[in-house]
């Protein structure tokens, strides 16, 4: 018999003060991911190219994932927003020294990081694009994505508009946190006026321990499976947007990005038995390994085990890749981090996934996904309460290029002036 207690009885708890306050939205648990391990420190992907290379990253030691509504007066002051973020962008993750601003200006730098900003410190910049940047304030309405929407509320969500949506997103990733915050503040230094944070969160990834794909806050290992970034016509296929997508051309080269914060009721969880914490994820915690399986990379085997003796046939890994025919090409992209936000005004701990998934098709695969996990045990012990859909912009091909140049460079198609 199943010892998992069910949501009802965790959301009693809750009410007499033994968890948190938040109304959550978003959607349930963790999906699998790649898992080979992070770059060097102080190494970062090249900043031009025809996608944000960014995203083939793993996780960095530090990130900061903040969305923003665009305050930006017309499509002119939008163009200047982009090229403005384009400029920075570029400089924080090359490095220098910032130019000189005048004996009574202020200075030009926070001076975070010192008097010169580190050629080598392994900054990536992700710029992202909500639904709502597509409505008829800057006439973009008849270039949206084509799949780009709104959140979804799945089952077992419970959303918090606090915490949900955006007109664009920045994820900011480094493998110190000193360099994602000198980042954040010197953008939204030089986009004052034209961007207003909705949201912000503070995500952080662990190194490995001992060896192979670093821990969640569970203490499982989290990201072993999935795709490898490494593999370009795999990721032509499951995560860039393509001329045969049916993308507007602009987006040609982007990718949709799904962002969950799902916080982890860990007080609840450190109370069950290893044995059904493993039953309920499906692989060993201390190896990562499948339950059927003796090393974090063998792969399960689901058809010497159909009836779920091993692995239950409502575990986690099992229900996100289920290995049937078809899910091969539901896999994600997975860029995720832990965060800890201290505790919530009944002392219980706030901690949870600040979960970031990529992806050519978000119906084929993510919403293919949920729909799978809905329901599973594993939404006892988590609580998702933001996020939002977005679409990861196309890469910055060279010096002369700007982020969203293809959507916003002509003035006539937008309906505006420069």
């Amino acid at each position: 018999m199943r010892r998992v207690p069910r949501r009802g009885l965790l959301r009693g708890a809750l009410a007499a003060g033994a968890a948190g306050a938040l109304a959550p939205s978003a959607a349930p648990a963790t999906t699998p991911g790649p898992g080979p391990g992070p770059r060097p420190r102080g190494s970062a992907p090249p900043f031009h190219g025809p996608h944000q290379a960014a995203i083939l990253t793993p996780p960095a030691r530090a990130t900061a994932f903040t969305s923003f509504d665009v305050t930006a007066s017309g499509p002119g002051e939008l163009r200047d927003l982009f090229r403005t973020l384009t400029d920075r962008a570029r400089f924080l993750t090359t490095g220098g020294t910032p130019p000189p601003t005048g004996i009574t200006a202020p200075p030009p730098d926070s001076g975070l990081l010192g008097p010169e900003v580190p050629a080598g410190g392994g900054l990536r910049v992700i710029l992202s694009a909500g639904a709502s940047l597509f409505d008829d304030r800057y006439g973009l309405t008849r270039h949206a994505p084509r799949l780009l929407r709104p959140m979804p509320v799945f089952p077992d969500d419970d959303p918090d508009p606090a915490w949900c949506h955006g007109d664009l997103a920045l994820q900011l990733c480094a493998d110190s946190p000193d360099t994602v915050l000198h980042a954040l503040r010197d953008l939204t230094r030089h986009t004052r006026g034209a961007l207003q944070i909705r949201w912000r969160i503070n995500g952080h990834t662990p190194p490995p321990r001992p060896t192979g794909t670093p821990r969640n806050l569970f203490g499982f290992k989290d990201g072993t499976s999935g795709p490898d970034p490494r593999d370009a016509r795999l990721m032509d296929r499951l995560v860039w947007t393509g001329a045969d997508s049916g993308e507007p051309p602009w987006a040609v080269g982007g990718s949709y990005q799904v962002v969950r914060l799902i916080r982890m009721l860990t007080e609840f969880w450190d109370r069950i038995p290893l044995t059904e914490q493993e039953r309920v994820i499906g692989r060993s915690r201390d190896t990562g390994a499948p339950l059927d399986g003796g090393r974090e990379s063998d792969p399960p085997r689901y058809a010497h085990d159909p009836q779920g003796e091993v692995t239950p046939l409502d575990s986690h890994i099992r229900l996100a890749h289920p290995r049937t025919p078809g899910s091969e090409d539901s896999r994600l992209l997975r860029r995720s981090s832990n965060y800890d936000r201290g505790v919530d005004s009944n002392g219980t701990l706030d901690q949870g996934l600040l979960f970031c998934c990529y992806q050519r098709d978000p119906v084929r695969q993510f919403t293919a996904v949920q729909q799978r996990l809905a329901g599973e045990p594993l939404t006892d012990y988590v609580t998702p309460f933001g996020g939002g859909w977005f679409f990861a912009l196309p890469g910055v091909r060279d010096r002369t290029d700007w982020y969203g140049r293809a959507l916003l460079g002509d003035p006539a198609r937008t309906g505006g002036s420069t």
